[in-house]
């Protein structure tokens, strides 16, 4: 087998893994459980599982002191404030509405890295972008009236929040091996959340199945797994290449939503969504043609 069809197999495990993370979150508040309780327990137990590698390998787990001020930033602010924001969303709009919104995120990344490198954006990314927002348009205004306007802007917030992730990320992150950064990024996002989450809604040992089985779905699935395949994946073929594949995820969410939830989506909706999508798409291959296209520095 190929190194690049390797490559897209783990790339494809893992866009599957993060279009499974709000169904499992689903699951736990189904449960009972709250987005702090889910948050908090996804963090911790995540990092346990990346640093658990990192020994077992016999890698080094030490940083820089700028490495680890860049990481606490990237771990209790922005990674926090994302993962929040989504899991929040998932609570008052359907995973797959979710989902494509939190897809818009090539949109923002584009014109932060306009504004903050001052990147050129060419015509074909002014239409990229102008198209994935109309998707956006038809995915919402069709169902106003009856959408839940906090959720929608929880899940636009998120894409936000992700893209500064990004862009901020492959800036100020050099040199640290993927594993030992997800390691540290969650571990932060741990302590940054047991804060959010005392001081808010209150955090809870889950006390059934559902509770605990959406957890670590959440957190072996949908993120270990995925953010392993993923930056294996990167080793094999290019960040372009894998950021369009990943694409997938949101049609992942909306299939089997639909299939394990009930979910569903208008045909106009649908169309929305595609056109989001091929938006997306188009904004990460052009910009991929023009410069060397920033690798995403995490997870969902």
């Amino acid at each position: 087998m190929s190194p690049f069809v390797q490559g897209t197999i783990y790339v494809l495990v893992s866009a599957f893994g993060f279009g499974f993370l709000p169904i499992f979150a689903l699951l736990a508040y189904q449960g009972g459980a709250n987005v702090s309780t889910v948050l908090v327990f996804r963090f911790v137990l995540a990092a346990a599982c990346f640093f658990a590698y990192l020994l077992w390998r016999r890698q080094r787990i030490t940083i820089t002191r700028k490495q680890m001020y860049a990481l606490l930033a990237m771990g209790a602010g922005l990674y926090t404030l994302q993962s929040l924001s989504y899991f929040s969303a998932v609570k008052y709009i359907p995973a797959s509405l979710a989902s494509l919104c939190l897809y818009t995120f090539p949109v923002f990344v584009a014109l932060l890295s306009f504004w903050i490198d001052k990147e050129h954006l060419s015509k074909k990314t002014l239409l990229a972008i102008g198209i994935a927002i109309l998707g956006l348009v038809l995915v919402l205004g069709t169902s106003m009236d009856t959408i839940n306007l906090f959720g929608t802007a929880c899940a636009l917030a998120a894409a936000l929040f992700y893209s500064v992730y990004i862009v901020l990320g492959n800036r100020v992150v050099k040199g640290v091996p993927p594993v030992m950064m997800s390691g540290y990024i969650t571990l932060f996002a741990t302590c940054s959340m047991l804060v959010v989450g005392i001081s808010g809604e209150g955090i809870s040992i889950p006390g059934n199945l559902l509770v605990w089985g959406g957890i670590w779905g959440v957190v072996l699935f949908s993120t270990v797994l995925a953010v392993s395949c993923f930056f294996r994946g990167l080793q094999m073929i290019s960040s372009t290449k894998a950021s369009v594949l990943s694409t997938i995820e949101p049609v992942v969410t909306i299939l089997f939503s639909a299939i394990l939830l009930g979910e569903r989506m208008t045909w106009l909706q649908l169309v929305g969504g595609l056109v989001v999508l091929i938006g997306a798409s188009l904004i990460v291959a052009t910009r991929g043609q023009e410069q060397a296209l920033p690798s995403e520095t995490g997870s969902h």
